[in-house]
């Protein structure tokens, strides 16, 4: 069976419930119709232009992205500016945009519990819990399997995010011995008081800015523990592992009704970052 453009939002909207978003959030279906038939669905961080094409030259009938294309009200989507071309293209091609952002990071298996399953986090709790959900909320907060160095779970990290060019930075001794480890996926730095509470060794998150970064290093080491250590990602690479995990829970989802669906990751994270260099000491 077939499934419809209707089916596949509901399926979406049941895994990553748009109660869960942030006020000021744009999620759901941005463009398409709910009559549409869905055999392809394509899955990206962020719609740029690359990706939509990507997309479609693969043929997908529904795009599946984590950043919202339309975040502030428009008045206009004329083919005169990037994003008005984008809906423009996914209009000629018969191809649907939905979008899952704050709702799938704070949902029960989306963005945060990928990023904590990259390092194996057990025992995970939400950061900051949803009122009317517990297991949902922004963040997890776990523990390793084992106690590793902090420049261990900066290399673990590295190894498991998409190739980009901001690495890992690490803010701590990097021979400390940590175990517990709050994850936020995207920006994290409005989530240093949460953190503190959480009373954890490691924050791992992405889009940390000097001064808040600073602020919280200079606050632990004047309480004495120096904890917690800080590990700073790029925005995209820290939330795309969530594709793979969103396509298969897309597949599971809509398999329970009969359909079926094919799917595809698109593989290049969006990173505005290009190259970078690095002072040569001669």
């Amino acid at each position: 069976m077939t499934a419809t453009l209707a089916s596949a939002v509901r399926a979406l909207d049941n895994l990553y419930p748009p109660a869960l978003k942030e006020e000021w959030d744009r999620v759901g279906l941005v463009c398409g119709d709910p009559n549409a038939s869905v055999t392809k669905a394509a899955f990206a961080v962020d719609p740029t232009v690359e990706a939509v094409r990507r997309a479609l030259e693969w043929g997908a009938d529904l795009m599946v992205v984590h950043h919202p294309l339309l975040l502030r009200p428009v008045s206009s989507v004329a083919a005169t500016t990037f994003k008005g071309a984008i809906v423009h293209s996914l209009i000629k091609a018969n191809c649907a945009l939905y979008t899952a952002h704050t709702n799938a990071d704070a949902a029960c298996g989306g963005v945060a519990d990928a990023l904590a399953g990259l390092l194996g986090l057990e025992l995970t709790r939400p950061l900051v819990p949803d009122g009317r959900d517990p297991r949902a909320g922004i963040g997890r907060v776990g523990e390793l399997p084992e106690p590793a160095r902090l420049r261990e779970v900066a290399q673990m990290l590295a190894d498991g995010l998409p190739p980009n060019h901001h690495g890992v930075r690490i803010a701590g001794p990097v021979d400390a011995l940590v175990r517990s480890v709050a994850v936020v996926g995207g920006s994290g730095d409005s989530l240093f008081d949460a953190v503190r509470q959480a009373e954890v060794d490691v924050y791992v998150t992405a889009d940390l800015r000097h001064h808040p970064a600073l602020e919280a290093r200079e606050e632990a080491e004047f309480a004495g523990a120096g904890r917690p250590y800080l590990l700073d990602m790029s925005h995209s690479a820290s939330e795309w592992g969530w594709l793979e995990r969103a396509a298969e829970q897309l597949g599971a989802e809509l398999s329970r009704s009969g359909a079926r669906v094919e799917t595809w990751v698109i593989p290049e994270v969006a990173d505005p970052w290009t190259a970078r260099a690095e002072r040569i000491d001669v």
